[in-house]
């Protein structure tokens, strides 16, 4: 089964929005996602990110435009698992299986689908990870260690996960399909419209 889905979340961190396109097939993922923000300044971005087999990622490339210009970074990882950022390598990523594009509340879903977090059954289920973080709107790449532990399960079939990173923690409630719905203080869906298409 392959899904597409709209989603557009209402970013309250940069007073903006978000929306992606994305498709879903078995165990991979292709999207391409607009957002516009006025904090810290005005800019726009755009960008397209594939994944690999069990939602690992492979591509994303993001172009981001303010008043100092246009600036556009693409970020990969090989068959290796060697990253690199605009064709130069970048050991320090290694060891990621994520990227993690700042106040995109898409890249919370790849994670949350390779180990079925947004799953409803059971609680505690905590989860490690190594990810390449970049920040908005300048672009910059770094490691970041994250954790994502389930706490329990929604109404809607999905789950509220704790997302921890150094000092900062949010509890963040995803979807039955992985996507994130409220994530306090960064974002909220605000539109979500799915097809499905039997392969």
């Amino acid at each position: 089964m392959t899904t597409s889905h709209v989603l557009t979340w209402e970013v309250v961190d940069n007073q903006g929005y978000e929306t992606a396109w994305v498709t879903v097939a078995e165990g991979s993922l292709t999207a391409r996602g607009r957002a516009v923000g006025i904090s810290p300044e005005p800019y726009w971005i755009s960008y397209v990110l594939r994944t690999g087999d069990a939602f690992v990622t492979r591509e994303l490339t993001v172009t981001a435009e303010s008043a100092e210009g246009v600036r556009t970074v693409v970020l990969a990882r090989d068959d290796d698992g060697r990253w690199s950022v605009d064709g130069t390598r970048r050991p320090d990523l290694d060891g990621a299986l994520d990227c993690d594009l700042g106040l995109c509340p898409l890249t919370n879903t790849m994670p949350v689908l390779r180990h079925g977090l947004h799953r409803p059954d059971g609680a505690g289920v905590e989860r490690e990870f190594r990810m390449a973080w970049v920040s908005v709107p300048d672009l910059t790449v770094s490691p970041s260690a994250q954790t994502y532990t389930r706490l329990e399960p929604t109404e809607d079939g999905g789950a509220l996960l704790r997302y921890a990173s150094g000092d900062f923690r949010r509890d963040i409630e995803v979807d039955g399909d992985g996507f994130v719905v409220d994530y306090p203080d960064l974002a909220y869906l605000i539109g979500h419209s799915e097809r499905g298409d039997a392969q």
